[in-house]
């Protein structure tokens, strides 16, 4: 993605709120086009708003981070929403995800990896703070071990599907995948389906947990 980047922030500390939006002011192509005390302030400034990425905090007094991620998914499902998170939060996360949250950021983490993550969720990837990887990768690993485990599912994979799994991992949007492949995007959408069934997984976070777990996307992370 080139230009500016819009962003929604929606946190009910006000501090907490200004914090995050100055690290993010700190970079010349992000713009915090809204803020938000609330989940239903959050979702009328998406209706009004034209937005390339919104940062949600988990917990909200009145409509709540996930029931707001919900509303806006139904409203723009092609919105990149990350959730900001706190490990008290860690029932809430696994929630997220099922609710098509494709970020997990921690308030505490660096300014540069807060300011990367919104460069790589406008680009269409995902984002996670290596913390909360870890915690997910924890916590997938009874239904992991259902399914087979990471390690051997990924064995099924074609090598072409191991390099589609090690991206996603990385949190590659589909444009960059289509360069490091040399593939169209047309054709890295039609792969990565395919992936996610023979995986058994819904979508890019619950890939990600697999590659993380198995060790792919490791590497320069």
């Amino acid at each position: 993605m080139t230009g500016t980047i819009r962003v929604l922030l929606a946190d009910d500390d006000r501090l907490v709120r200004a914090g995050i939006a100055s690290i993010l002011a700190s970079d010349p192509s992000i713009v915090v086009t809204g803020e938000a005390d609330d989940g239903a302030t959050a979702v009328d400034l998406v209706r009004a708003h034209r937005l390339d990425v919104v940062l949600l905090d988990i917990q909200m007094p009145g409509m709540s981070g996930i029931e707001a991620l919900r509303a806006i998914r139904r409203q723009q499902p092609q919105l990149p929403v990350a959730m900001l998170t706190t490990f008290s939060d860690d029932e809430l996360i696994a929630e997220a995800i099922g609710g098509g949250a494709v970020g997990f950021l921690l308030k505490s983490d660096e300014p540069s990896h807060l300011i990367a993550a919104v460069h790589a969720l406008a680009d269409g990837g995902g984002s996670f703070s290596p913390r909360v990887a870890r915690w997910l990768a924890r916590r997938e690993q009874a239904a992991q071990r259902q399914r087979g485990g990471a390690h051997e599912a990924v064995s099924r994979l074609t090598s072409r599907q191991r390099e589609l799994l090690r991206e996603v991992g990385r949190g590659h949007a589909n444009a960059a995948i289509a360069r490091s492949l040399h593939l169209s995007e047309g054709t890295v959408k039609q792969y990565l389906s395919a992936l996610f069934v023979e995986l058994g997984v819904e979508n890019r976070v619950q890939a990600a947990v697999v590659a993380y777990r198995a060790g792919l996307s490791s590497e320069g992370d």
